[in-house]
């Protein structure tokens, strides 16, 4: 049994194969993991501020992550979280749009560009 990291994760992800590949390394390196599909359901359990790390996918139904960010970090009433946000995507990005994204994320990530284990060692370094 590995030891725990006292962390927890919302993986905010509609992928089934992808968030449980994820999941499964991340549970394996002692991480605390949730993973909800909808953007609606995965707002309100972000606002509740019991995640040490969310990871954000972009493309989700009922509200894009682009919208949950900018309802977590982009406004003035926006709750004051402690969690880190990591956006987590395939979807390319325009280079402003991605530098918008990440002036409010506290990390960007390209799916197709980490494995498993490298999510676990880039968490891992998170402050």
């Amino acid at each position: 049994m590995p030891e725990h990291t006292g962390k927890s994760i919302l993986c905010i992800e509609d992928e089934r194969f992808i968030s449980e590949l994820y999941s499964r390394a991340l549970l394996k390196a002692g991480y605390r993991v949730e993973i909800v599909e909808d953007g609606k359901e995965a707002l309100k359990m972000a606002q509740t501020d019991k995640y040490d790390i969310i990871l954000l996918d972009l493309m989700i139904p009922n509200l894009t992550g682009i919208e949950i960010l900018r309802k977590l970090r982009g406004t003035p009433d926006a709750p004051d979280l402690h969690s880190k946000i990591i956006v987590f995507t395939n979807l390319e990005q325009r280079d402003d749009v991605k530098a918008d994204i990440e002036k409010q994320a506290d990390g960007y990530i390209v799916k197709a560009e980490i494995t498993p284990h490298e999510l676990v060692d880039f968490l891992a370094k998170l402050k």
